[in-house]
């Protein structure tokens, strides 16, 4: 038998462990596996503490919250268009300053309407897809044919966000949501949530160093009516001005597209670039102090 997911204690809220009530929740039933990035062959979630060791009897070594993150991943972008929604991101996980793991995905399918990409700490963005994938177990065991909604996912992820911060303890991530509601009828969704529960909603969302980089563009070029054509190349110009500027980035990335007719994360792709401007040759040339 498969016990119960403890990440979901009714006690203490979404997205915090705890002792459960005295009405148990239902059993998750097994299901096809799904795939993980970096999953290691052992079956371990990777950039993650070992359960077993946060149990210690040894009081001279507490547990501890996470102060600051190690294993993080840099800017997400996210757009709208006419027939659904564009999310970009690149595909390091930097240790500190150095380019450790190349080939992070920090991109997750939820189900066949929602995607949700994350900035900051890998081993966090992990637990949010742990317990994301439990919710979805759980559509998948009622078997009614109803998946959640972008929307939902969003305020689910909101209120994970917002008391993991009420705890002390936050999750060390700025999320982007996006997706297309079930019907004829539905509009595009996009939002974004940050490590404190702050969130909102948007026609273009970014984390980040794109924050300041990428937005300006979304600003002069975006329009909710625009082609997919014409969204991919908004997203490529911004992909290029963060990875020119921003020494957290490389130049491998992954693009999720959301439409009426599901979900495809692309395969890591390279973008090309120019690097013989003439004010890149002698950078310093004109700058006060320099050599």
């Amino acid at each position: 038998m498969i016990p119960r997911p403890s990440s979901h204690s009714k006690a203490l809220g979404p997205g915090v462990t705890g002792p459960e009530l005295l009405v148990p929740c239902p059993t998750v039933v097994e299901r096809p596996p799904q795939p993980t990035p970096q999953q290691p062959i052992c079956g371990a979630l990777p950039f993650s503490v070992d359960p077993a060791n946060l149990h210690s009897s040894d009081l001279s070594d507490p547990r501890q919250h996470t102060k600051y993150p190690y294993v993080t991943g840099t800017s997400v972008l996210g757009v709208k268009y006419r027939d659904g929604v564009l999310i970009a991101a690149d595909t390091l996980g930097a240790y500190g300053s150095t380019k450790r793991y190349k080939s992070v995905q920090r991109m997750f399918k939820v189900n066949d309407r929602v995607v949700v990409a994350a900035s900051g700490e890998i081993s966090d963005f992990q637990y949010l897809q742990t317990l994301l994938d439990e919710l979805t177990t759980d559509d998948y065991r009622t078997d009614d044919g109803i998946q959640m909604s972008p929307s939902e996912v969003y305020n689910y992820l909101c209120r994970v966000m917002y008391n993991r911060r009420n705890k002390f303890n936050p999750l060390w991530n700025t999320l982007i949501v996006g997706g297309i509601p079930q019907g004829s009828e539905a509009k595009p969704f996009l939002g974004t949530v940050s490590m404190i529960g702050t969130h909102y909603v948007d026609s273009h969302v970014t984390t980040g160093f794109a924050n300041q980089l990428a937005r300006p563009l979304f600003r002069d070029r975006q329009k909710d009516d625009m082609s997919e054509e014409e969204a991919l190349e908004l997203m490529y110009d911004a992909l290029k001005v963060c990875y020119y500027r921003d020494k957290q980035s490389i130049n491998k990335f992954q693009v999720a597209k959301v439409t009426g007719s599901g979900v495809h994360i692309s395969q890591p792709f390279s973008l090309d670039m120019k690097w013989d401007f003439a004010k890149f040759a002698e950078p310093t040339k004109w700058a006060v102090g320099a050599w």
